[in-house]
């Protein structure tokens, strides 16, 4: 095993070594011996640290750690940070590489691929007609959120994408002499270019700013990724299925969709206005006008048929003459005209270009509030453009070009089909005590008298059954509570931006912490007011879906008796019915893990799915889950792929909606290469998932499932004796990790805490609670009880010594919940973590509290390998083993100085001046370790 994975390494290791040169020289260059004479002797010391400890080295280096003025330590830190992120780079290279490889060598690809997947399905026996039923019920759909824990900017992303583009023109065969010499030197500028460019916020971004950045990876990536991925999908289709049943050929729908909750997820966050949402949904849809334009102009280069040349092309088939009778050819210019008489194609394309600018003209109007009137020759909607798009590949493919139509004008019309109008549904996020609060108020002008606020569960859901279900009086905004009259808003923007665009530009009404039917009645009822749902001429609509999102442990127990009241609802019923028959139920992954711990949580969110399917099968709705997963393991994270194959068997009803967040939006989405891996490894792992819908499925073993009931009972029992019932334990998180000083950080618009000054549990987030214990080392979130509930187990169950490691071997779930937490316990270093507790200012309280997490800590390293039977954690998941033995030494050396530098931040005794001139280098330590650790909150 070993030397496979130094012979799969040694190409990595290679460029890692390569690029560690690079910014040695521009180091050296650019700031003199004695910041690179730093750089390396912190490096070189905390390597023969790693190797073997030395507290008389481990003294020296830390005195120089702190004799470092800020300015040094800026660039120490600046060096560090560049470092992890060239490591990064050529670690996402390399798998590129790797999966270009398998691609000439081996026809089924590898695992995941679609090639793999078709002949998976093929050798289980699917027919054609199941494949077709199959992939006509596909959704796959990432959504991008508004929690920027990643604090790169869209600058640094462009630079380093040019790296990325080097590497991959480095490993072609004929890279070499004076071509390679080119690209050495090429990469070397930008790495200067990048040690220059500021990679840390001066300014906290606004909402806008992250639309924005949400936008960037649209034309960063995704546009292009899309098509070829339907072409990938297409090939292993035709391959496996279609050469051998020629007469009736699968065919493959349009089954990517994207959403986003940036500019929609209000939740904490007073900075999204409905003002905000109008913003977003305008941006989205001119950028996806725009790259329609871009590619129509692209295709004037192309379809240059000349008409004497090709008398046979059908101008009634293409629509030319209707167009020239609505554009009055006599009116416009004489290229124009002379389009139409010699290059139809181009005409026809200069058509839809002109009704396609009339309407982005229209949408950027809508944006700027400025009253104007749709032209009558913009197009109605987006199936009206399809429709011309659709003759154009037609005429084509009847005069016998195909293969014209199978090119860019067949990648054209996947986008077209995959974000219309709106490129991404935009899902609205609200917490559920500011519905009620806003029923409160308007019931004060509607019905005089009623304390709503007073009423019982029984009493809400009858009075807003009544009232879904009337008619009512126009509400006078200005009398409504600021909060409210918000709250309100925002349905009425969502009308009348229906209205304008389209259905598709907002996903589900999202509502957080929903404990009763009643949250979700009462979205329904203000829906109403706004006129997204009631009756017209007597009969039923509703242009509004509802998503409760369950979040706590609790919550997830009682997401059934929710979802029954509902459902036994006739006007929620019927409201469902015309609305689609759609339920979608969101999970929350994050609060769960923070409130019970990992093994709870994941517990909890395993039988919640299977919860919501039988409620949904047995009242005859179809169920999406929506899965609220972070970045990292502690908030559901892992690969999509893995992850998807995990969920309880059967509750993947063809459609998968999940969050994309933090650094995961980097990650997958800035380079076209590796966006296509991400968006098929997701779409496979829908596929097999869903497969039980044409191949039936078998489920988890009943004594399977309580073997993880008793973990989950265990895990959950440590984890909440450490903290909840810890006394002191909030004020070590506090003291012995940078989670107060991550507010300091430009990373994100959304505040720290629900309640600012509250330190408790339910008031911090999810995002600073794992960015908190990641940074400082210990991970906790992700690991802490895993290995207390196994050790449990195995005492309680010395009948069954192999059970756990049958479990691990041949059940999807099991394996992925303790790879991650592999993944998690990889990443966490329990000797850096007592540098941080010494933060603490009561030690005496302070390291019971460090030795019961290192305890556990070691608890769960040694109770993992011997489920896994492995010898290291390496073993279990190589790729990530061997990524953290590279970048732990330089971790090593930020830490120490991030924990130096806390304390410099923190003492109260010195004076603010001398305090500030520690906080740049500080913040910058934070960029750093999590570029390094490749997680954030």
């Amino acid at each position: 095993m070993k030397k496979s994975l130094n012979d799969n390494d040694k190409a990595l290791r290679a460029r890692v070594r390569l690029f560690g040169n690079l910014l040695g020289e521009v180091l050296k260059e650019q700031t003199g011996d004695h910041v690179f004479d730093t750089v390396e002797t912190l490096r070189r010391g905390f390597i023969k640290l790693r190797t073997q400890h030395s507290p008389k080295l481990y003294a020296k280096l830390m005195t120089l750690v702190r004799s470092l003025d800020p300015a040094t330590l800026n660039f120490v830190v600046r060096a560090y940070n560049l470092y992890f992120s060239l490591v990064n780079i050529a670690e996402e290279n390399h798998m590129h590489q790797q999966r270009r490889k398998q691609v000439r060598r081996d026809s089924h690809l590898w695992q995941g691929s679609f090639n793999d997947t078709m002949h998976e399905f093929a050798n289980q026996n699917m027919s054609p007609d199941d494949l077709q039923t199959l992939l006509n019920r596909l959704i796959y759909m990432p959504v991008f959120t508004a929690h920027p824990t990643e604090a790169k900017r869209r600058t640094v992303m462009d630079l380093q994408r040019k790296i990325f583009l080097i590497c991959v023109e480095m490993d072609r065969p004929n890279a070499s002499g004076v071509d390679r010499d080119h690209l050495l030197r090429q990469a070397k500028s930008v790495i200067l270019s990048l040690l220059k460019t500021n990679g840390v916020r001066t300014t906290r971004p606004e909402v806008h700013d992250e639309i924005r950045l949400g936008l960037y990876y649209f034309s960063a990536s995704i546009f292009d990724a899309v098509p070829q991925a339907y072409r990938h999908l297409e090939r292993a289709v035709d391959t496996v299925f279609n050469e051998k049943n020629p007469q009736s050929p699968v065919t493959v729908p349009s089954l990517f969709r994207f959403g986003t909750w940036i500019g929609g997820d209000r939740d904490g966050n007073p900075h999204v206005t409905h003002e905000i949402t109008r913003f977003a949904v305008c941006s989205a849809t001119q950028t996806i006008l725009q790259e329609y334009l871009d590619r129509l102009a692209s295709l004037d280069r192309v379809l240059t048929h000349s008409s004497q040349l090709c008398p046979e092309i059908n101008y009634d088939a293409l629509g030319l003459h209707q167009d020239a009778a609505d554009f009055d050819l006599s009116s416009v210019d004489r290229s124009v005209n002379e389009a139409f008489a010699e290059e139809p194609y181009r005409f026809k394309l200069h058509i839809i270009r002109q009704r396609l600018q009339h309407y982005l003209d229209y949408i950027s109007a809508i944006q700027d509030k400025k009253v104007i009137t749709l032209s009558a020759l913009a197009y109605a909607n987006k199936d009206s453009f399809l429709d011309d798009l659709y003759r154009i590949r037609d005429v084509l493919i009847a005069t016998g070009d195909r293969l014209l139509a199978d090119g860019e004008v067949k990648d054209l019309i996947r986008l077209a089909e995959t974000f219309g109008w709106h490129l991404c549904k935009l899902d609205v996020r609200q917490e559920s005590t500011r519905h009620s609060n806003t029923v409160a108020d308007i019931l004060k002008q509607l019905q005089p008298g009623t304390d709503y606020l007073a009423l019982d569960e029984t009493g809400r859901m009858a009075l807003l059954t009544k009232l879904i279900g009337s008619s009512h009086k126009a509400i006078d905004m200005a009398a409504l509570p600021a909060e409210s009259a918000e709250t309100l808003m925002v349905f009425k923007v969502k009308r009348e931006l229906i209205d304008i665009i389209s259905r598709d530009c907002f996903g589900t009404y999202v509502i957080s912490m929903t404990h009763e039917a009643s949250h979700v009645m009462e979205v329904m009822f203000l829906a109403v007011l706004a006129g997204l749902a009631g009756k017209r001429d007597a009969k039923w609509f509703c242009d509004i879906q509802i998503s409760p999102l369950f979040e706590t442990i609790e919550d997830l127990q009682q997401i059934e008796e929710v979802l029954s009241v509902l459902f036994e609802n006739p006007v929620y019923r019927e409201l469902l019915r015309v609305s689609g028959d759609l339920q979608e139920a969101m999970l929350g992954y994050s609060d769960s893990c923070k409130d019970g711990g990992s093994l709870a949580s994941v517990w909890s969110l395993y039988n919640a799915q299977k919860r919501v399917l039988s409620i949904t099968q047995k009242n005859g709705i179809e169920c999406r889950l929506f899965h609220g997963r972070g970045g990292t393991v502690a908030r559901g994270g892992g690969p999509t792929h893995e992850s998807i194959l995990s969920l309880p068997a059967g509750t993947v009803e063809g459609q998968i909606k999940f969050t994309e967040q933090g650094e995961v939006l980097s990650s997958k989405y800035s380079n076209t290469e590796t966006a296509i891996y991400e968006i098929t490894m997701g779409a496979t792992g829908l596929m097999k998932a869903s497969a039980h819908l044409v191949m039936g499925h078998k489920s988890a073993p009943a004594e399977h499932e309580q073997v993880v009931a008793e973990l989950a009972a265990f895990g959950e029992k440590a984890y909440r004796e450490l903290t909840d019932d810890t006394p002191f334990f909030f004020n070590y998180f506090f003291e012995a990790t940078p989670v107060r000083e991550l507010g300091l950080l430009n990373i994100g618009s959304r505040p720290a805490s629900r309640k600012v000054g509250d330190l408790s549990k339910s008031s911090v987030r999810a995002i600073p609670w794992v960015f908190g214990w990641s940074q400082s080392r210990h991970t906790l979130p992700a690991w802490f009880g895993i290995g207390s509930a196994l050790k449990a187990w195995r005492e309680n169950h010395k009948d069954q010594p192999e059970l756990l490691h049958t479990l691990f071997k041949d059940w999807p779930f099991f394996h992925s919940m303790l790879r991650n937490t592999q993944l998690s316990l990889t990443k966490g270093e329990m000797t850096i973590a007592h540098g941080y507790a010494s933060l603490v200012a009561d030690q005496a309280q302070a390291q019971p509290i460090y030795e019961a997490i290192r305890a556990e800590y070691f608890l769960a390293f040694d109770e993992l390998l011997q489920v896994a039977k492995a010898e290291s954690l390496v073993e279990i998941d190589e790729y990530i083993g061997m990524s953290m033995v590279r970048r732990n030494p330089y971790l090593d050396v930020l830490n120490h100085i991030q924990i130096v530098l806390l304390r410099r931040y923190r003492d109260e005794s010195t004076s603010e001046d001398e305090r500030q001139r520690w906080l740049p280098p500080l913040l910058r330590t934070v960029n750093a370790i999590a570029a390094g650790m490749r997680n954030t909150g």
